[in-house]
Formats: C-alpha cells, sequence, structure tokens
C-alpha cells in the first residue's frame, strides 16, 4: 500500500465535489458536500487535515443536516484512511458496505482496443442511452448474465429524468470534466462508463453493462478505453473503487491493483 496515493486520493475526494458544484460544511472531523444548484447529491466524509478521530455523535450531527437539506444519509470514505469512523457510523445505525479500492499499476501494459468500444463526445446521439444504460446494470448488481436487454433499455429511455442526466453528462463532457466510453453494436449502447478528473487523478466510475449483455469482455474494454484516454489527457494516477471482489479480479485484468477499501455508510432500511 502506498501512503502517497492513498493522500492523493483524499485530496481528489476533497475537490472533486467542489469542482461539481457543492460547497462543503464543516462539522468538525468531517465535512459535507452540499450541492449547489442541478447535479447529482454528494455524501459526507472525513475533513481533509481534519481531526483524526471521529465519533457517533459528530456523525449523528451530520445525519441531522442531511435530514435537514433533505439530502442522502450517506458517508464515503478509505478505511485504510479514517480507520475510526466506521465504528462511528454503525453506532449511529447507518449500514456499511465495502469494495475493494484499485489504483492502476504504472507498470500495466494497455489492453487492447475493442472494435465495439468508442468515445462519446457532448454531441453524441448515443449519450441518451449511454447514460442510462449503468442506471440497469446497477439495479441487478454481480457480473453474471440477467434478464433486462435491449427492450428495458428503451423503455427506460423513457422515462422523464433522462433528458436532464444526458444535458448534465453532456455539460461535463463540454468543460473537461469527464469523460466517457460506450460498447456500441448495431447502434445500441450495450456498455458505458466515465471518468472524471482533477489534475492529475482521475476516477473511473460508473461502469456498467446491460444484464443480458454480460459475460463478453465489455465492461472490461470500456475500462481500457477510459484509462487510455484519460493518461492522454495528463492523469498520473487512475482509481476506481469495484463493486464487490469478482468485479475487481476483472479489472486487475485491465491492471489495477487493491491499495484499500473504500467505505460506503448509508441507512440500514436502504438495503431492505
Amino acid at each position: 500500500m502506498s501512503e502517497t496515493i492513498l493522500a492523493a486520493l483524499e485530496r481528489y475526494y476533497d475537490t472533486v465535489p467542489r469542482v461539481g458544484g457543492a460547497r462543503g460544511e464543516d462539522f468538525g472531523p468531517l465535512t459535507l458536500f452540499v450541492q449547489e444548484g442541478e447535479g447529482w447529491p454528494y455524501y459526507a466524509r472525513p475533513a481533509l487535515g481534519g481531526p483524526a478521530g471521529v465519533r457517533a455523535g459528530d456523525v449523528r450531527k451530520v445525519l441531522e443536516r442531511q435530514q435537514e437539506l433533505g439530502v442522502p444519509e450517506a458517508f464515503e470514505w478509505v478505511a485504510e484512511t479514517s480507520p475510526s469512523l466506521r465504528a462511528a457510523v454503525e453506532a449511529a445505525g447507518l449500514h456499511v458496505h465495502a469494495h475493494p479500492l484499485m489504483v492502476l499499476d504504472a507498470a500495466a501494459r494497455p489492453l487492447p482496443p475493442h472494435p465495439e468500444v468508442r468515445l462519446l463526445d457532448a454531441d453524441d446521439p448515443l449519450l441518451r442511452a449511454a447514460v442510462t444504460v449503468p442506471a440497469l446494470a446497477f439495479a441487478a448488481p454481480g457480473t453474471a448474465t440477467g434478464e433486462a436487454g435491449t427492450a428495458e433499455l428503451a423503455a427506460a429511455l423513457e422515462d422523464p429524468g433522462t433528458e436532464a442526466r444526458r444535458a448534465r453528462v453532456s455539460g461535463m463532457l463540454a468543460d473537461g470534466r469527464t469523460g466517457m466510453a460506450a460498447a456500441v453494436r448495431d447502434g445500441v449502447v450495450l456498455c458505458s462508463g466515465q471518468y472524471n478528473p482533477v489534475g492529475e487523478v482521475a476516477e473511473v466510475v460508473g461502469v456498467g453493462t446491460l444484464p443480458a449483455a454480460r459475460r463478453q469482455g465489455l465492461a472490461l474494454a470500456v475500462t481500457a478505453a477510459l484509462v487510455a484516454h484519460a493518461l492522454e489527457r495528463g492523469a498520473r494516477t487512475v482509481f476506481l473503487s469495484a463493486g464487490d471482489e469478482d468485479v475487481a479480479r476483472i479489472y486487475g485484468r485491465a491492471g489495477f491493483r487493491r491499495v484499500g477499501t473504500a467505505l460506503i455508510a448509508e441507512p440500514a432500511a436502504r438495503d431492505a
């Protein structure tokens, strides 16, 4: 494990919500990021350079503020960097999910380009589908082939919120705050994902495959395309959080190695 890498990730985690239009509200050892205007809601996490110890009372203060604002009651952090936070959030009644935290090995050999994978720009006609596919993928987590396919994608594209998501990502693509790649077959997006750069650090996020199109290597190919583009644009550290150990093994084939554990805490009722 590299302490330098984990320190770089902490700076990234503190910066990316601010770049995305969120303000930081200080709660001693914790910072709550609150989106201002349109955009994705954010979370609370350990304050950069703040006090090391976190208690359940600190967490409860943030929860009260999140409830007041009507935003998700969510916390995200790295276990190795903030070891006291897990006990504090669990004592406050939250449930913790653990995910392998992985960084691209500098010596990793790039995978060859996949013929069905391409980068998308802000005006791409497939962008609407590309921002929709991951939602269908994450609704059926895991790596096994599932039922949701092109019919479900067509239905999801009729959702009124889809255009707002497309417009938001289009704006991010236009000003360089994200990069996006998709696997396209016969004009249909089967897999897509993004990376978000801040300085020399980039996080690969939201890589998802239509459940019916899994087990074809598409997620790995999309990830490889995102990594290549991030490196071309000057990233020196590329990282991601895998859904589980099975997914982590797939990312290992793209040259990622585990450096820690990313933790997400939410109310236990959401697992029901």
